[in-house]
This record gives structure tokens, sequence and C-alpha cells, in this order.
């Protein structure tokens, strides 16, 4: 249980950041193979730092076979051949740093790529030094003699989460794909050869921290018990209770504080799977000396079943609000820290998933949501594209265009369920053009019409995944330098929050509540006030819907305080209504 602090949070330059996140095969292609690279980053290191941006994030850009786009990591200390070399990592380390930025990486540690030189040791003998290593079991055998899994978990990529090997003639743990093998934190060995590998080397190199993949996945349930049944035509099981949040997570978090002690850095933690509000703040109050910060994905998550991605589910927004809002108020008066985003390479857009991604829409829906999203206490992270308002592919796409490995999981396993029906696989394709984590991976748009590919790669070649359509309407270059775009937006709403950082990163929030009930405007409206500790306050608002609603200003607007009209993202303002996706910020003085 978090202690009840009377003090403000500690001001601390990671939480006054804002993180611009890179996926780097889709971000830009340097040399014209159709694969984003190293170099392609440095050459768009300006405009990043013209964003406002304070700290980049890069995706896993580590040697790999790229089973899981990077994320099955075959050597630690060495860079994937398409996406450039050591030595040019270490430069854009240093060229970040030139532009008065840092840089942090992801620590993917859970698992490593089943080529790792540690796995194929692993595998070539039970009695091999590095044996236990990884996460080996016997099989066990039913009444008639068949060879059966260890237990019925079932991976994060909906399979089962043990693979047979023939080599050593057992089992190994996987909680995504059979070329992600598991790491066993249960040995000290193992545990200190990734802190030498994973974390030292790269801090040593200048780094500035960490975005720390599945954090909470590395203690598994002693026995590793079978899960409850809740699929039961399915011989694998959702097991999440059983590996995630395990006994030993605070120790070995422990371990790699010890280590980020000796340099000046933030962590920020993948953390799915933690519902309880007091095993979130366990990891994340400063006193414990776990994480900085970590993503919840309360609000991400909607629109899906928890564990079952492709199984859709209802939301309104009053859902929306209530996810969105809720880590706001938990972290007052505490010394935890939260995190504001909408998008990651996990996620489709948030324009298309939480407004309007139509034509007449879509652009002061993308504002809308950066107005929210500026305006909310915690570290703010923004994912490429994000900022000139990138939508998702469109229905139109084919099932051959989804290259992401759950998405390609899924539709397999829906031809194998249905017997290849159509109208099954047109169901599933009307899922994935929501909830597919490839819309977040496209290449980026740089250019429009003119350019076939978007400016990401030189026309004429194929790049390693399809640009959209939409990047003859949704592109940098035109909406650079170009007043109302969503890229200046964008500018000016970061702008606004580092000029008022005492209310918007560091304020108490209150949402105003609408009644819901007996006014159906209420629902699709948000509005909440910030208050610093000088007592400076700021009142968001915003239309969540494609209808014009009724608000009334003086309700929120306090008499006798002089509230000012900071931005808004229409210019024929209403007294007393808000347009369809409108947003407005005041502000007033202490």
């Amino acid at each position: 249980m978090i202690e009840v602090l009377p003090q403000q949070h500690e001001q601390k330059w990671w939480k006054e950041a804002v993180v611009y996140q890179i996926y780097p095969a889709s971000f830009k292609d340097s040399n014209g193979d159709g694969v984003g690279d190293i170099p392609g980053i440095m050459s768009k290191l300006d405009y990043i730092r013209d964003l406002g941006v304070d700290v980049v994030w890069v995706c896993p850009h580590y040697k790999s076979p790229q089973v899981d786009m990077g994320y099955d990591i075959q050597d630690y200390e060495d860079i994937h051949d398409q996406y450039g070399t050591l030595e040019q990592t270490v430069e854009l380390i240093k060229a970040v740093h030139d532009r008065g930025m840092r840089i942090i990486f992801d620590l993917v540690i859970n698992h490593t790529s089943s080529l790792h030189s540690w796995f194929q040791e692993s595998r070539s003998s039970r009695n091999n030094p590095k044996r236990d290593w990884y996460i080996w079991r016997p099989a066990k055998y039913d009444a008639n003699g068949k060879r059966c899994r260890p237990n019925n978990w079932r991976s994060n990529f909906s399979k089962p989460a043990w693979t047979w090997d023939e080599t050593s003639q057992e089992y190994y743990l996987h909680l995504y794909a059979p070329e992600q093998p598991d790491l066993n934190w249960e040995n000290k060995e193992c545990r200190q050869a990734i802190y030498r590998s994973a974390i030292r080397f790269w801090l040593d190199k200048g780094i500035d921290g960490f975005r720390i993949d599945t954090v909470n996945l590395y203690s598994k349930h002693p026995g590793l018990p079978d899960a409850p049944v809740v699929y039961p035509d399915s011989e694998s099981q959702p097991a999440m209770m059983y590996y995630a949040n395990g006994p030993r997570m605070q120790e070995y978090l422990s371990e790699i504080n010890d280590i980020l002690g000796d340099y000046d850095t933030m962590t920020v933690g993948e953390l799915p799977y933690t519902p309880r509000e007091a095993d979130v703040m366990a990891y994340i109050s400063a006193r414990n000396k776990q994480l900085n910060m970590v993503f919840n994905f309360d609000v991400v998550d909607l629109g899906q079943t928890p564990g079952a991605r492709f199984i859709p589910r209802p939301f309104t927004t009053r859902d929306f609000k209530r996810e969105l809002f809720k880590w706001q108020s938990v972290i007052e008066n505490t010394d935890a820290w939260t995190t504001v985003f909408l998008e990651n390479h996990d996620q489709g857009r948030s324009v298309s998933r939480f407004a309007s991604d139509l034509p007449e829409h879509r652009v002061r829906a993308a504002q809308m949501l950066a107005v929210i999203l500026a305006t909310l206490t915690g570290t703010l992270f923004i994912y490429q594209g994000q900022e000139i308002g990138m939508i998702n592919a469109p229905r139109s796409w084919s099932a051959d265009e989804y290259k992401c490995i759950k998405s390609v999981s899924h539709l397999s396993e829906v031809r194998e369920k249905s017997k290849s029906d159509p109208h099954a696989l047109s169901e599933a394709l009307d899922i994935l053009q929501k909830m597919a984590r490839d819309h977040a991976r496209v290449p980026m748009q740089w250019e429009g019409r003119e350019a076939t590919n978007a400016g990401f790669c030189p026309d004429g070649v194929t790049p390693w995944m399809s640009v959209l359509e939409s990047h003859e309407a949704i592109n940098v270059a035109d909406q650079a330098g170009r007043k109302g775009s969503v890229l200046e937006f964008w500018k000016q709403m970061v702008r606004l929050r580092k000029a008022h950082k005492d209310v918007f990163v560091y304020g108490k929030f209150r949402e105003v509540e609408g009644d819901d009930n007996n006014n159906p405007d209420g629902q699709d409206t948000i509005v909440f006030v910030k208050e610093a500790p000088d007592g400076a306050k700021s009142v968001t608002v915003a239309n969540m819907s494609t209808k014009e609603k009724d608000w009334a200003p003086a309700a929120v607007l306090e008499a006798g305080r002089d509230f000012s009209l900071a931005v808004a993202n229409v210019d024929d303002l209403k007294e007393n209504r808000l347009q369809p996706f409108e947003a407005r910020v005041y502000i007033s003085a202490a």
C-alpha cells in the first residue's frame, strides 16, 4: 500500500520530457533497400527536435532474424544488418545529444531469439552449462502414452507456450513465438549476463535509459501450474495469472535499479496484465526503486477482450474517459509517476480508434486528441506519424498486406477453424482493420502525391511494408509550416505544455463530470481542470463526437478568475456550443 504524501511531485527531467518513439524499419530508408535504418533516423533528427521533443526512443534495432520485428534479439551488442552498424548507432547517440535531446533504447530481456548463442548452447545438450539459462521441462504423458506439454499455457501469439526440442528431448517455454524462448531469471549467472550485455553495454555507450519490454514477466509462478480452462475447445489457455507479476519481480528490478543508479537515466516499463492499482503502484513508487513509470494499457485495450486482442468488445466515450483519467488521480499525493499516450508500435492509430478518420473530421479529431494528451499530467509519448494524424490502413487491404506475427497467426487460425470460409475471413479482416498492430508499422508518410513511396524510400523500390494511399493527403511535406495542420498544431501544444509545465506536467487533475444520464451531450464531452502548486489553473474541454454539443463555459470557468483562451482547434467559436471534435484550453494565473 502506498503511503499518501503531502508534498507535490518532485521535478525531474524525465517527468517533463516529450518522448518521440521511432519504429526503425518504417521511419526512413537511407540506402534504398526498402527498410528504414539508423542513418535514416539521423537524417530526421532536426525534424524531431523542431517538434519540441526531448527524448528519442528507438525500438529494437539489435541483431535479429526479425521473426517478431526485432523483439527476438540474437545479439544485444550488435545491430541488425539492414538497420546499419554499431558505429552508426554510436554516431546516432552523439547526434541526438548534440541537438540537446536524450535517447533511450528498448530493453527486451524476458526472452531472446532462438538464434542467440546462449540458447544455441542451452539446447545443445541437457548437460550444457547454459542449459538452465532457459526454461526447460520434460514431457508429460497421458494414459495412452501420448506426449503432452508440461502445462496448458498459451503464448501471447495464440499458440501453445511450449515447443518440443528434438535435440535435447525436452520442451522449452516461450511466452511469445517459438523463436523467442524465455530466459530463466531464476539463474543468477543468466541474470548477470543479461545485465552486462543488454544494459551496461549500452549505458556505457551513452544512452539515457530504457523502455523495458514486458517488464513484469520475468518471474513465473513456482511450479508452472496449469491455467484455468476458459476456452474448452482449445488445448492451450491464457495463463497470465501465472507468468505476470511473479514473486521475485521486485528483487529482479531492484538488481537492475542498482545498475541504473550509476547513470542518469529514465525507465518506462511495459506493464501488461496488471489491472489492480495497488500492484501497479508497487512498480512506480519512487521509494520502491523499481521503475520511473509504466505504460498502463487501460485505454489502448479498449475495443478488445483482455488476453484475446481480436475478440472485439464495444466501448463508449464514457469508457474512454474513465480509463484515460484513472491514473491522473491515482498518482496524486504519492511519489509515483505516470505516462500519457494513445499510440505505440502495438496499437492502431488513435484517430481511427477513438475519434474519426473520415476526411471531413480527421484533422480536427487529431488536433482534439493532441489537446487532451498535451494537457494531462505525466510524461508525454508521441509515436511516429501521430504528429501528422496518420490513420489506419483501409478495409480494402487484403490479408496478404498484414505482416505482423499476431495478425498472420490470427488469420491462419481463422482459416483453419473455418475451413477457409470467405465470410469468416471477411469478419477477421474487419477486426484487423481496427485492432492490428500493422497500422502503426506502415512506412512514415514524409511526402505526398508526387512520391509513390511517401518519401520513405525512393520511388521504384518496394518497401518492406505497403505505403498507405492516405499519404497523398497526410504527410509531413504538406503540413510543415502550414497554419492549421495537425503537425503545426502538435508543435503549438508542445510549446504550451512546456510554457506551463507546473500546470500541465505537474498539476493536480480534476474531471468535471457531465450529467451523462440527463444530458446526452455530457456523455461525449471531456472537461477537466488542472491546478498548479501556485494556484494557476487550466481548463481543457473537448467534444469527442461528430455532432455539435451544448457546453456552458460559465459553469467551469470560475467567477473572479481571469481565464484566457490559450488554444482552440476551430476559428469560429460558438459561445455555448462545441462543434464536432472541437477542443479548447483556458488558462488562469494564480
